[in-house]
């Protein structure tokens, strides 16, 4: 990729905007599953906006589930001190700056390191950067990354901890080869589309009316693979996974999801009392840090495949797991390692080893990012889409400025410039509710979401037999989708003090599952930050 030419006075990055996003899923129980039985989905949003003259920003997010997405938004404004100041010509000529002062920074790297929140929440700002980056080259970021020199892309990634098994004579060398028939590939995609899968009809609290009719609707649509959430009883699972499989028929396959939930004895057991039903993969089936475990798995429920990565770290990990041997699906996430930097080194060591990337995209934005990773893959890298699939789920689309779309089971390559995250604001025109979907209404006031239990059931609204608790439990906790006060925190530009303004009305937008509710930070700066300084600032008082 060219360099842009410096101007005398150089655009800058003047401000980094935060935005806590939430929507209420759990009321629905889209997105349930074994070990997340309500989750509300959210995403952790940050805005790079520049002095540009051209008035283009990068935009980028990372997945959570609800509580908790306040202390990813605080991650994200950690980093800060290293954005704000930055010249957007430098930084989108080589993003991999930005993200190695960001992993490099020794105090915040203390707690990881390259693990968790703060590495998300350098994802979050590293897929900004690029989405910025591919906005001023005028080009969807699939594209951008799939022409760009073999040598450049090398340049972008940290081959650190991992340069034992993937060289970067090794990635080159994978480039180049790559790179023959991009043409050719380029035109099937843009007629043809990348395959997909999906998972809309196989949430853990969906009844199985409920189940059959969009199981139905899939294979109507053109998927080939859906996949059904197992785990937290074996007789449901096994009920279930017989009325998917009348539902399908034997020809299209249905993978198996455990979100983690078993030691590695019970996935064994598990996955061989559903294998009657012919399971594609089991995805996550212990914890994703159990390398040596998955690879248990993996020699005792073959021939079904093990596919894990939503929840792996980073790329040490995924070295691991492919060097064990412990996998037979490697599934990236867009939105949980440190962002497309870290993705290509990724992408690069399951072509070193031979192993098929089918990636996670069940959240909030992730099947608008992850496409672009795959069809790079696809057109740059390995040059098949051989058993490679993208998960697609079927809700909060609405809310992008360029959603997916799917023609017949496969995704269509994004056109606009950009990585897809651009996300409507509160400020634009309200987004209608899905089709046949009401806006449920607001819980009163002071109402509470008791615990879910698989064994609680009654009928709900439309129907179905839905896990939902009846008994007088005592509540444990506040609906998630209760409107949050805005905490609006003005930073200096060194980044050393800080002025809170008062509280102001929450701000929300509606949603085919109810209100999402925003919370905006920001930090507005005409100069690079100075850097902290060094003494003790005393102790920390919550805001």
């Amino acid at each position: 990729m060219k360099g842009i030419p410096l101007t005398a006075i150089s655009p800058r990055i003047i401000a980094v905007e935060t935005y806590d996003v939430r929507f209420p899923t759990s009321r629905e129980l889209d997105g349930s599953d074994a070990m997340n039985p309500d989750p509300d989905y959210s995403a952790a949003y940050v805005v790079l906006r520049t002095d540009a003259a051209d008035g283009l920003e990068g935009h980028g997010f990372t997945f959570t589930i609800g509580r908790g997405n306040d202390v990813q938004v605080a991650a994200i404004a950690a980093l800060r001190p290293h954005v704000v100041g930055r010249s957007v010509a430098e930084v989108c000529a080589d993003p991999g700056s930005l993200s190695r002062d960001l992993i490099g920074d020794s105090q915040l790297r203390w707690l990881g390191p390259e693990k968790g929140v703060m590495h998300m929440a350098i994802g979050a700002v590293v897929n900004a950067v690029w989405d910025l980056a591919a906005k001023r080259a005028g080009q969807p970021l699939w594209r951008l990354l799939a022409h760009a020199e073999p040598e450049w892309l090398v340049s972008q990634v940290d081959f650190r901890y991992i340069a034992d098994v993937l060289t970067p004579e090794d990635a080159l060398a994978l480039l180049r080869q790559g790179r023959a028939g991009l043409a050719e590939r380029e035109a099937v995609l843009l007629e043809r589309g990348y395959p997909g899968y999906t998972t809309s009809p196989g949430w853990l609290g969906y009844c199985d009316d409920k189940l059959t009719r969009l199981a139905k609707q899939a294979v109507a649509d053109g998927f080939t693979q859906i996949k059904l959430k197992v785990g937290a009883d074996l007789a449901d699972d096994i009920r279930r996974m017989r009325t998917a499989r009348a539902a399908v028929g034997d020809t299209i396959r249905i993978a198996i999801d455990a979100n983690q939930r078993w030691n590695v004895d019970e996935a064994i057991a598990w996955t061989n009392a559903l294998a009657a039903f012919d399971p594609y993969w089991i995805e996550e089936p212990t914890s994703p840090d159990d390398i040596l475990g998955h690879a248990a798995v993996r020699h005792a429920v073959a021939p079904v495949k093990v596919a894990t990565g939503e929840h792996v770290h980073n790329r040490i990990v995924f070295k691991q797991l492919l060097q064990a041997g412990a996998i037979d699906i490697l599934q990236i996430d867009a939105a949980r390692v440190g962002g497309v930097n870290e993705n290509l080194a990724i992408l690069l060591l399951a072509a070193k080893f031979g192993v098929p990337v089918c990636p996670h995209a069940g959240g909030v934005g992730l099947c608008e990012l992850v496409q672009h990773l795959s069809m790079f893959d696809y057109l740059a890298l390995t040059g098949t889409t051989d058993n490679r699939v993208i998960e697609y789920v079927d809700h909060l689309h609405q809310h992008f400025t360029d959603p997916v779309v799917i023609r017949d089971g496969h995704y269509t390559a994004p056109l606009a410039p950009g990585f897809s995250a651009t996300m409507r604001q509160p400020s634009s025109p309200e987004a209608p509710p899905a089709s046949g979907s009401p806006r449920p209404a607001r819980l009163p006031r002071g109402a509470r979401r008791l615990p879910y239990s698989i064994s609680n059931r009654r009928t709900c609204p439309r129907r179905c037999s839905v896990s939902r608790p009846t008994s007088a439990t005592t509540p444990r906790y506040a609906p998630p989708w209760r409107p949050q006060r805005p905490r609006w925190v003005a930073s200096t530009s060194s980044s050393t003090t800080r002025a809170s303004a008062p509280s102001a009305p929450s701000r929300t937008i509606p949603t085919s599952s109810g209100t999402a509710s925003w919370t905006s930070t920001s930090s507005v700066s005409s100069a690079p930050p100075a850097p902290p300084s060094p003494i003790c600032a005393g102790p920390h008082t919550p805001p």
